[in-house]
């Protein structure tokens, strides 16, 4: 169930009202919080004062208005008793002759704490301050509230005692635009989750700004975000207002309505707990408490053991991307693609002018690899306005080249305009092979290994010869596996493909077929993309076919890319990438077969780190990278057994 792989599910509601009609709203805000709790809502955030609607003006000095409100805020606590879920929602309090525009927090049938907002717009359409005042007027720190002493300030972080943990505080509409909003001092204060009780009105471009805001405050505060806006039933004497729900997680938008609905709308997440404890145990930042934040002056107030109003988990949601390294939107896609292109080629293009070198190497296979560094190599001399003429590539056919690898790396080759240089390592490799005992026949790691052994050999001596760098073709993807050979393909003089996962590089060529790509250039790109992935150590079939498909081995390149963003990523334990790959791979993969690989790229991730320890240089162009002098430092003696173990618990 997914609740115990740390979610929590919040619901961000944006409830039709009655300007000044505190009976009739609360009717909307009970009957949209029992159906929010009953979908498996943790937590359910109303607007800022939905009880009486924003725009009740002067209505507000009104006795009438605020005891009607006092009234339906009775009601949805005798309400709150029915469900589990803690409900938070906006209320105009008048508190030692002072009018505090406030976030009630409720949970059965108990007041847990009131916030009053601090941040009070006075300024264009906003005339707050006519009516309220701010938190920081108030002189007191608790109120009495239908028999009971509640905390009366914004600093309060509330706290749930269930095995997840989690704690949430609470800011209202202006305070998100602060300098420094009360939300950031929330989130260094400890709270996980900021809550927005808002009334933002609409404007042409409004909510783009409004999106980037809550966007950015969840990433700079590295929390959740959940923001929930007052709807079109506002008054439309000089404004509109659309109804904004935005949920957000570490600068990353969940998920956002469709504003100006007229019927009571809400929006569901699942926020992951483990990625703001990771984020924030992984940022320096976060634990350097800012020097004016007074932790001393929060006080803690604990939820109910249970915020779960029904237990059915069948429904997950979050959107779990199957390829968490490939952005799903196509424009996106080719932003990023642009950009990797970039990082790659300028990295290289800056070591050259470094060194002063202006010719390199590279071992053309026909595969994906070995392209996309030739195509990157090509964009660095283009930036250097070097001579291409000092690209060399060589291809060495072995004992499992095939006609169709051998055939598109000199197609290729001929459409950029460029020599290639054929060396045969069969003899060389069959010699060796025979000076050190091996029957030249038998197909086992030595013979695979002493081919990729002897094409490094060449390609270095080769880069001596002509006072050259080799470029290394190996991706992200091989290092985490270790599938290459130590001190074979795992050397090179700069390896510009060590930061792109393998379910990436596809892409890449695949853009740089579609927006750089001559039409004959292009057709042999499309068929390199289409070429099985192979090392080719291993003869081919009867019919020249490959045989030895690395997939076959190893396993799926899209399932141990999915584990490795996890693992790496978030540093989620296997029972949860267990379960985030059964939601990711529902339509492809069994549970079995998901075990198998997971257990697969546990042991290769932890039993390949010494190759990983002695890598080239090569370019980080991701949240993830596996050097050992910058982004992963792992020992090479590290015991697996843990890992394994947790697999088999489930």
């Amino acid at each position: 169930m997914f609740s115990d792989y740390n979610f929590v599910r919040t619901a961000a509601v944006v409830p039709k009202t009655r300007v000044a009609d505190p009976i009739f709203n609360m009717g909307e805000i009970i009957n949209a919080a029992r159906t929010a709790a009953f979908k498996g809502a943790d937590i359910i955030v109303f607007p800022e004062l939905a009880i009486t609607s924003y725009t009740c003006g002067d209505l507000f000095r009104q006795k009438a208005l605020l005891e009607s409100s006092l009234d339906a805020l009775n009601n949805c606590l005798v309400f709150s008793n029915t469900v589990s879920s803690v409900i938070i929602l906006g209320i105009p309090l008048q508190i030692e002759g002072k009018l505090f525009n406030c976030a009630a927090v409720l949970q059965k049938g108990k007041i847990l704490g009131v916030v009053p907002k601090t941040y009070i717009p006075n300024n264009s359409e906003f005339y707050e301050a006519r009516w309220f005042a701010s938190s920081r007027e108030s002189c007191v720190e608790t109120i009495e509230l239908f028999g009971s002493t509640i905390p009366f300030k914004p600093q309060i972080i509330f706290k749930s005692i269930c095995h997840r943990g989690f704690s949430f505080s609470v800011e209202i509409c202006e305070d998100l635009w602060a300098v420094i909003s009360p939300g950031s001092l929330h989130a260094l204060a400890g709270a996980e989750l900021i809550l927005n009780l808002s009334s933002s009105n609409e404007f042409a471009g409004k909510s783009l700004y409004r999106r980037n805001l809550v966007k950015s405050q969840s990433g700079s505060a590295l929390c959740g975000y959940v923001y929930t806006s007052s709807g079109t039933g506002e008054s439309t004497t000089d404004t509109v207002y659309g109804g904004h729900s935005i949920i957000a997680e570490n600068g990353k938008v969940l998920t956002e309505n469709s504003r100006f609905s007229i019927d009571t709308s809400i929006l569901y997440a699942d926020i992951d707990l483990d990625i703001i404890r990771h984020e924030r145990i992984n940022n320096i930042s976060y634990s350097r408490i800012f020097p004016g934040l007074k932790k001393d002056s929060y006080s803690i107030q604990k939820l109910a053991a249970d915020t779960r109003t029904v237990k059915d988990n069948s429904l997950f949601i979050r959107n779990i991307e199957s390829r968490p390294f490939v952005p799903d939107d196509e424009s996106n896609r080719k932003e990023r693609c642009e950009e990797i292109l970039n990082i790659q080629s300028t990295g290289l293009a800056t070591r050259l002018s470094h060194t002063g070198i202006s010719r390199v190497v590279i071992g053309l296979s026909g595969g994906l690899d070995s392209t996309l560094a030739f195509l990157v190599t090509v964009d660095a001399f283009t930036k250097l306005n070097l001579d291409l003429a000092g690209i060399h590539l060589i291809t060495m056919p072995g004992f499992g080249t095939t006609d169709r690898t051998r055939g598109n790396v000199e197609k290729l080759c001929s459409a950029m305009g460029l020599p290639l240089e054929r060396i045969s390592i069969v003899d060389a490799a069959g010699r060796h092979l025979e000076d050190i005992g091996h029957d030249g026949t038998t197909a086992d790691i030595t013979y695979e290994n002493a081919q990729a052994r002897e094409r490094t050999q060449i390609l270095m001596d080769k880069a001596n010869l002509l006072g050259a760098l080799v470029i290394g073709t190996g991706d992200l993807s091989e290092l985490a596996l270790g599938w290459c050979t130590y001190n074979g393909d795992h050397m090179s003089m700069y390896a510009v493909n060590s930061g792109v996962p393998k379910t990436l590089v596809s892409y890449l060529i695949r853009y740089y077929k579609e927006e750089r790509a001559s039409r004959e250039v292009s057709e042999i790109l499309e068929d390199i993309i289409a070429t099985p992935i192979s090392p080719e150590l291993l003869p081919p079939g009867e019919e020249g076919e490959i045989l030895q498909k690395t997939e076959d081995k190893v396993g799926p390149y899209e399932l141990h890319d999915f584990f490795l963003y996890n693992v790496v990523r978030f540093a989620f334990d296997p029972q949860k990438v267990l379960y985030l790959a059964e939601t990711a791979f529902k339509a492809q993969y069994d549970r079995d077969t998901l075990i198998k690989w997971l257990k697969v790229f546990y042991r290769r991730f932890f039993s390949q780190q010494f190759k990983r320890s002695a890598i080239p240089d090569g370019p980080k162009v991701g949240t993830i990278a596996l050097s050992p002098r910058a982004d992963w430092r792992m020992p090479s003696d590290a015991s697996v057994s843990l890992w394994l173990e947790e697999i088999e618990k489930g």
